[in-house]
């Protein structure tokens, strides 16, 4: 149960890419002097790499697309460039892919951003067949690489889009064929979490659902259709947990000593440490797409924790600092230690000094996020309960022996878990609204309901 124990990040908040990707599934026999057929596994994954220095996300993707061609004998990805485009013979395209490969090497990403572009020029482009977009997680950039990509796919394709926070439903809003258009969002890194949101709008028809299901399953990962919403179905769950840790260090909570609580609780990692792993800026820009579409709920009127670390530019592991600092250890890999400076940073939006012993520090995290899957339950975000508890066991690493936040709830019982959360949202202050219980968890808790018979 502790295979992902270093390795459950959310992002559950965002992808967050920093350029254009897409696959192409081709046959061997098209012509070489209109594309470059790479090996993935020798060359495709150092580009991507080489390009994407800060996540493995597409090259990830790319392998795993190359595992499921090889089971239809279909064993070349074709990449292109606009270098490669300008090559008149195999002879040209070698030596520019060789190039290419030097300045990346040389240079690193900014470079081989500059140099590496995906063209949609020739008319033969429409042989794709299923398309997955990953650009950075801006609406614009978004509508503008779908909409080219929609026009040079065959009719029947499906376009996915792997976005963590930007409604489906409004991404599809310039494009022709709605109804062939869903999410696909992967969770990082792709080689290691299981799941795979397939996400769908409310123009998505039910074809491309089932063949992005296909899809993912083919890929080994573990597909749950979940309907439209701000944040889907982890991270919207996963946005009251971070809000309920805001809300914690803003009290004058230690934030160690919240990251130790929950990891004795059976979390992999504490939510400061969680944090840090996935970007603050990461974090800061999902949880202004959560709060415009739940200001009840997750805008906050207070300067939160958060602000100051990306404010402090302490984006996290990325840049070697954040709640913790960052060294190597023995094998190269970050190692987090305490950072002094931190306390000071943080001193202006800490309005108290409460020392919470574990329990307290659990029943504050948990709720407001148990009550977020009850919502999104309730709101029909997931088919059911069972749903609603593997998307965060596979998405995020919810301690696996509890079952997931439906299971916990009603381990805890209903009617307790209800009294807690009533009692904790009279001391909260202005994070009330995420500890208030539904209606219909009040009535589950007195006919003596239960999630899971």
């Amino acid at each position: 149960m502790w295979r992902y124990r270093w390795h459950a990040l959310a992002m559950a908040w965002v992808v967050f890419l920093l350029g254009a990707f897409a696959v192409y599934l081709m046959p061997d026999t098209y012509r070489a002097t209109a594309r470059l057929y790479v090996d993935t596994e020798n060359t495709l994954r150092p580009l991507m790499r080489g390009l994407y220095p800060d996540t493995d996300m597409m090259s990830e993707v790319a392998l795993m697309t190359r595992a499921v061609l090889f089971r239809d004998n279909i064993n070349k990805v074709a990449i292109e460039t606009d270098l490669i485009q300008r090559a008149k013979t195999p002879e040209q395209t070698e030596a520019l892919l060789t190039d290419l490969q030097r300045r990346i090497t040389v240079a690193g990403s900014r470079e081989a951003e500059n140099i590496f572009t995906i063209s949609f020029e020739d008319p033969d482009r429409q042989v794709a067949l299923d398309v997955v977009e990953a650009v950075v997680e801006n609406p614009k950039v978004k509508h503008a690489v779908l909409t080219e990509a929609e026009g040079q796919i065959r009719d029947d394709a499906v376009l996915a889009s792997n976005t963590s926070t930007i409604s489906i439903t409004h991404l599809a809003e310039p494009l022709k064929r709605p109804g062939n258009f869903c999410g696909m969002h992967f969770f990082n890194p792709v080689h290691r979490m299981p799941l795979v949101e397939v996400i769908r709008g409310e123009k998505t028809g039910e074809d491309a659902i089932a063949r992005t299901v296909a899809y993912a399953l083919a890929m080994g990962k573990k597909p749950i259709v979940v309907n439209d919403c701000p944040g889907f179905l982890v991270n919207r769950i996963l946005s009251p947990y971070i809000g309920a840790f805001m809300g914690l260090v803003r009290r004058g909570v230690d934030f160690v000593a919240i990251d130790r609580a929950m990891e004795r609780f059976g979390w992999p990692m504490g939510p400061a440490y969680l944090c840090d792993v996935v970007g603050i800026d990461t974090g800061v820009h999902a949880g202004a797409v959560m709060a415009e579409g739940f200001p009840d709920r997750m805008k906050y009127d207070f300067k939160t924790c958060h602000e100051v670390m990306f404010e402090s530019e302490r984006f996290g592991q990325k840049n070697g600092r954040g709640y913790y600092a960052y060294e190597a250890d023995k094998k190269g890999r970050p190692k987090k230690v305490v950072d002094e400076k931190v306390a000071a940073l943080l001193a202006p939006v800490i309005e108290g000094s409460e020392t919470l012993d574990d329990e307290a520090i659990v029943d504050s995290m948990m709720i407001p996020m148990c009550l977020e899957a009850v919502r999104c339950l309730e709101d029909g975000i997931a088919a059911s309960a069972t749903d609603v508890d593997l998307a965060l066991i596979y998405g995020i690493g919810f301690p696996p022996f509890r079952g997931g936040a439906l299971h916990y709830i009603d381990d805890v019982g209903i009617d307790k878990f209800v009294a807690r959360a009533d009692e904790l949202a009279a001391a909260v202050g202005p994070l009330k609204a995420m500890y208030v219980p539904t209606e219909k968890l009040r009535e589950m808790a007195a006919s003596g309901g239960a999630f899971f018979a």
